[in-house]
């Protein structure tokens, strides 16, 4: 089939568009600068580049039409973040591809309430933040667009990406690199809560895969919305223990409250940790796994240790003591 990616250059597609040009399709990679994803590949080389500003595009009203002029099979949008946007590229495409695959995102679940998460229960509150309730309005109106006999459409809400060539979700919830020197010097890292805060990471070749099994698998995709996340989730004690024995270390938490934490971290990071920490979610992968055949190749602290490493080889993440793991 021919593929149009919408953003193919970012975590996902760095890890999807190789995959779909070795499974035999023809892909068109969309981006704002018309260049590739984070890690070389001989793929690469197969694809169609095309540089569109989307933003740009969508408020001339021209982008459904740059997309419909690839003459796609198949779109598969990775960086929509706006129903607005989402609507229009919709109305674009209704009776003129076979299938859209959106990315959505686990934050159009709020705080959770009973753990895991399933994909059509009230297992969690409603989002909290503008980003989740356009992600959450998002997946409904898919939904409601392929109940009604519209596009058909799938849309898959990956957890919180992890990969070489960017910097992981960290314990405290956010990406401050200050934690993992903590981290590798066995130091404590005051965390705002209890530590028993969960998180649920993925890595980019497992949100990649689901893409996959849902364009291989229409039938069973249409209309659905899947979760693409690790096989299990960490606490945040847990991931203190786990990611400081990587460097031989034995760190420690002492909780601390929110106002003591925002006192004495900066208002980006201390931001990022409520949205992580305070949602303190766990995803059940089972209708993926029956659907879609997913099996993620990746555990979460596996996927995490692979993107620290490469960063430290890097010299971008700044630690007291080597890897040992």
């Amino acid at each position: 089939m021919k593929i149009v990616v919408i953003g193919g250059s970012g975590h996902i597609g760095t890890y999807l568009v190789p995959r779909l040009v070795r499974a035999g399709h023809e892909v068109v990679s969309i981006t704002r600068s018309g260049g590739t994803g984070y890690r070389d590949s001989p793929e690469w080389e197969q694809v169609t580049h095309l540089a569109a500003d989307r933003e740009q595009q969508d408020a001339d009203g021209s982008f459904g039409r740059t997309v419909l002029a690839q003459a796609p099979d198949v779109v598969i949008d990775l960086v929509c973040f706006i129903l607005d946007s989402a609507t229009a590229l919709v109305e674009a495409l209704r009776g003129e591809v076979a299938h859209l695959i959106h990315c959505g995102s686990i934050w159009r679940h709020g705080a959770s309430r009973t753990l895991p998460i399933t994909e059509d229960s009230d297992a969690a509150g409603a989002p909290f933040d503008e980003y989740g309730r356009q992600k959450a309005a998002i997946a409904r109106m898919l939904e409601e667009e392929t109940a009604r006999g519209g596009l058909v459409t799938t849309s898959i809400h990956p957890g919180h990406i992890v990969g070489p060539g960017w910097h992981p979700t960290g314990p405290l919830g956010n990406r401050d690199p200050e934690s993992w020197r903590i981290l590798s010097g066995g130091g404590v890292l005051r965390v705002p809560g209890s530590g028993a805060e969960t998180m649920h990471h993925v890595h980019a070749d497992d949100v990649a895969q689901v893409f996959e099994r849902a364009l291989d698998r229409r039938d069973a995709a249409a209309g659905e919305s899947f979760t693409a996340v690790a096989p299990t989730a960490l606490s945040v004690r847990g991931y203190v223990e786990i990611a400081s024995g990587w460097f031989g270390a034995e760190a420690s938490i002492e909780p601390v409250t929110w106002e003591e934490f925002r006192a004495t971290t900066d208002e980006h990071h201390a931001l990022e940790s409520w949205g992580h920490l305070h949602r303190s979610q766990v995803f059940s992968i089972e209708k993926a796994r029956t659907l879609l055949g997913y099996a993620p190749a990746f555990e979460p602290d596996a996927a995490i240790l692979e993107s620290v490493r490469l960063l430290i080889e890097r010299g971008e993440l700044p630690v007291e003591a080597p890897l040992q793991a």
